[in-house]
């Protein structure tokens, strides 16, 4: 079962060896009706947005494997999918750089206030250049903070070296890799304290879940931009709008919120915030890239094999062969 439709070239790959199902309803199916796709399947390419929980675990009696069109996971439950002998991958790795690309696209268009521009240009309101116009926060030489130093971090870093900027990483351990662009390990409260930019690159599990609350974001500089590419429900999107509204920081920008796919209705009234919609992975390559990875797990799997996405490896040892 496929739960939305993916590039084609994932479709393809699994119809080589499976009879597939895909949703072609064009919209998320309800927990119900994933249930009674899901009875007679043996694998699984889901979404962030398909909620693997324990009870609806346990009623999988088929499945062997859960592959999650995606590098988060925390729409599964994994010990309860692990205990009921399900595997569950991702896809690392490939959609880094365009999250990266994308994380520093937001921090540009906050800074230089360019989506702000562009209604103003399309409300016909631009009556000529002036010099106090629009006037916006530079990004070169300026200090970012990078909250999370993974695969996604390590690439923002890398492409802040060309704005010759000042890198700080916060991170659970320090990180050589992130290190040799020149980023310098230091505690959250000094990150804050510091930056000019802070940029979220963080898994979403209980040890993130809030973890930018109220007291970190008015640590924050009143000039500094916040943005946020990971999982909206890491920050406290309450303590944000006021933040932003109170003038404490001066902007953000956004691809993630804590009830997608319903925006905070204090942010949609801010016109110092830049929103996208969940546009981290969003490029026809990438996209690609993951429906083929997702193919390759699933089949790897049902095939007795080591899948190149195992988050629970454990899991294999109960069927598959080769371990």
């Amino acid at each position: 079962m496929v739960t939305r439709r993916i590039p084609e070239n994932g479709i393809k790959l699994l119809t080589r060896h499976f009879s597939v199902k895909v949703n072609k309803e064009g919209r998320n199916l309800s927990q119900r009706e994933l249930l009674r796709e899901l009875r007679d399947s043996f694998g699984v390419v889901a979404m962030l947005t398909n909620r693997f929980d324990r009870e609806f675990i346990s009623k999988l009696k088929s499945l062997r494997v859960i592959s999650n069109f995606a590098v988060g996971y925390d729409n599964i439950d994994l010990n309860a999918a692990t205990e009921n002998g399900i595997a569950v991958t991702n896809t690392p790795g490939v959609l880094t750089d365009a999250t990266a690309d994308l994380a520093f696209g937001l921090m540009l268009a906050t800074a230089r206030r360019i989506t702000e521009g562009d209604r103003l240009v399309r409300a016909k309101k631009f009556t000529g250049w002036t010099p106090t116009m629009m006037l916006g926060n530079e990004v070169s030489g300026k200090t970012l903070g990078i909250i999370g130093a993974g695969r996604i971090g390590t690439a923002v870093a890398k492409r802040a070296l060309g704005f010759e900027m000042r890198i700080l990483y916060f991170s659970q351990n320090r990180n050589a890799g992130i290190e040799k662009f020149g980023a310098i390990f230091v505690d959250l409260e000094n990150l804050l304290r510091r930056s000019d930019f802070v940029s979220v690159n963080l898994p979403l599990n209980t040890g993130t879940r809030g973890m930018i609350g109220k007291r970190e974001i008015n640590l924050m500089k009143s000039n500094a931009v916040f943005i946020n590419t990971a999982r909206g429900e890491i920050v406290d999107e309450d303590a944000l709008i006021v933040a932003l509204k109170k003038g404490k920081i001066a902007g953000a920008g956004l691809d993630v919120y804590r009830n997608e796919p319903r925006v905070n209705l204090g942010l949609l009234k801010l016109e110092n915030v830049v929103l996208s919609p969940h546009l981290g992975s969003a490029t026809f390559g990438t996209r690609a890239k993951m429906a083929e990875m997702a193919a390759q797990n699933a089949i790897a799997v049902l095939k007795g094999e080591r899948p190149p996405g195992i988050v629970n490896p454990a899991v294999l040892k109960g069927f598959c062969d080769s371990l």
